[in-house]
């Protein structure tokens, strides 16, 4: 087998405009990277992103590939997957990280199965260490990446290897990867890739696109107020952001009273929304299933309300109040007003 060497992060951009899960991959990326004793690379795709280098440094990189072109302005699946195909075809890295992103689970599949290489998806955590197969006589394998992720409906943690086949794939989850900190005046190697477009079969063409802005930005609240299916109606969920008015917080939700129709999606947190780590996150008739404890348990402080003292949410919250939401949180309410007059 050819030898393989540097830890590789896809940095997403969009809109002209660096992605922030590409930035958090980074911190794992780095630690990844001095695991290996090898270089952290960023990539970007694009036209005219070269610009986009520095923050990679000041995020930890070592070395910035930059694959321009005029037709990468947009992005489109076949063009992108060819030109980081060959990119990595090229340079051979050991280890290849994209977000879990709508981007990143469409490119990463593609690219994987056309090298022929294994892929985890919405990974949790990634770990550098040993394996050896099961048996007598089974072989001994060095410094693999560990890709761990729930696994059935989120019951069990699965880590999941690949000792065969080079590069190591995996997508991560949004939210679950700490910003790296900012190092200002950090530089690093630039790299310019042109790739290789010509006679390309495309059957899709982009005709126009449209830029929605996001309605919640959950990962950067300090105070996050969720409610759950426990609410009852979506007309109920007015208590939620009543007290999340007086909190100054972002509304949250688990997955059942998306479902149900009391809120957009975009105000999900847990494995299939958002992963979060506020300061506080109040949970207001959420049960506590393992996704949704999976995207919030690593609040700096989790208060609980439900009337279910056997709710699994209280397993993880460091305060616990049982009754009904409808009775406490308009307590709560005229308490933090009160507080706030005096």
């Amino acid at each position: 087998m050819a030898k393989y060497g540097e830890v590789w992060v896809y940095a997403e951009q969009e809109w002209d405009t660096l992605q922030e899960i590409g930035i958090e991959l980074l911190s794992k990326g780095r630690e990844l990277a001095d695991a290996l004793g090898v270089n952290l690379s960023a990539v970007l795709v694009g036209s005219n992103v070269k610009k986009h280098a520095d923050p990679l440094f000041q995020h930890g990189t070592d070395r910035v590939f930059v694959c321009e072109d005029p037709t990468l302005e947009y992005y489109d699946t076949v063009k992108y997957a060819k030109t980081l195909t060959d990119l990595i075809t090229e340079h051979k890295p050991e280890v290849v990280l994209f977000g879990a992103s709508t981007r990143g689970r469409d490119i990463a599949p593609r690219i994987a199965s056309t090298l022929k290489v294994g892929l985890t998806a919405d990974c949790t955590d990634l770990q550098i260490g040993d394996y050896k197969k099961p048996g007598a006589g089974g072989a001994e394998y060095k410094n693999l990446l560990y890709q761990i992720r729930p696994a059935f409906g989120g019951n069990i943690i699965a880590t999941i290897v690949n000792p065969s086949t080079r590069p190591q794939m995996a997508t991560v989850r949004e939210g679950v990867m700490p910003t790296p900190p900012l190092q200002y005046g950090r530089k690093g190697e630039i790299i310019v890739y042109k790739p290789e477009l010509k006679n390309l079969k495309n059957i899709t063409r982009i005709l126009s696109r449209e830029k929605t802005e996001k309605r919640v930005n959950l990962k950067a609240a300090n105070i996050i107020v969720s409610g759950g299916y426990g609410v009852g109606s979506k007309e109920n969920f007015k208590l939620i952001y009543d007290l999340a008015g007086v909190l100054g917080a972002e509304v949250g939700a688990s997955r059942a009273a998306v479902d149900a129709g009391f809120i957009v999606k975009d105000h999900q947190v847990g494995q299939t929304g958002t992963t979060v780590r506020p300061k506080l996150y109040i949970a207001c008739g959420i049960s506590g299933s393992v996704q949704h404890k999976a995207g919030m348990d690593q609040s700096a402080k989790i208060v609980a309300i439900n009337n279910d003292s056997g709710a699994p949410i209280f397993s993880v919250a460091h305060y616990g109040i049982i009754g009904d939401l409808n009775e406490v949180i308009p307590l709560m309410i005229e308490d933090i007003t009160k507080r706030r007059v005096d």
